[in-house]
């Protein structure tokens, strides 16, 4: 009998922890709207939509749209080579206040092209993956 109270002990701790982490996780950052852009404007708007660039591109954009961030929340932009199942970079953006918009851009040194291929950019706040998005150069 003494097994079976521990048993339930335990199962309402996890049960409690459980919904405690989802409602953390719902407070947390939250993406409105991702997009694969060729650059953005000084309101740090999309300037082009697209996720196809060609050959001779040496630079891509991902915009992002947030909306209930705590001030100063990390985002980790994670580029990756998919074509050859390679990471090109990891970049952390600085979320300035709760709502809002910005960019990251991934660029080439010393004016070089991308080279063709496929390619994805992931969006992390902490492990938790906000955003995929895709793009080719030809």
């Amino acid at each position: 009998m003494h097994f079976k109270n521990i048993a339930v002990l335990l199962f309402v701790s996890a049960l409690v922890f459980s919904l405690s982490a989802c409602s953390l996780i719902e407070g947390n950052i939250g993406i409105v709207d991702a997009k694969i852009v060729t650059s953005v404007d000084e309101r740090l708007m999309p300037v082009k939509v697209t996720d196809i660039f060609p050959k001779g591109t040496t630079a891509v954009s991902c915009w992002i749209q947030w909306k209930n961030a705590a001030i100063n929340t990390e985002i980790v932009a994670r580029w990756h080579y998919v074509t050859d199942d390679i990471h090109i970079l990891d970049y952390t953006l600085i979320i300035p206040k709760k709502e809002g918009t910005g960019s990251v851009t991934l660029t080439m040194p010393n004016g070089k092209e991308l080279p063709g291929g496929d390619y994805k950019v992931e969006l992390f706040s902490g492990k938790r993956l906000l955003k995929s998005l895709t793009l080719k150069v030809e």
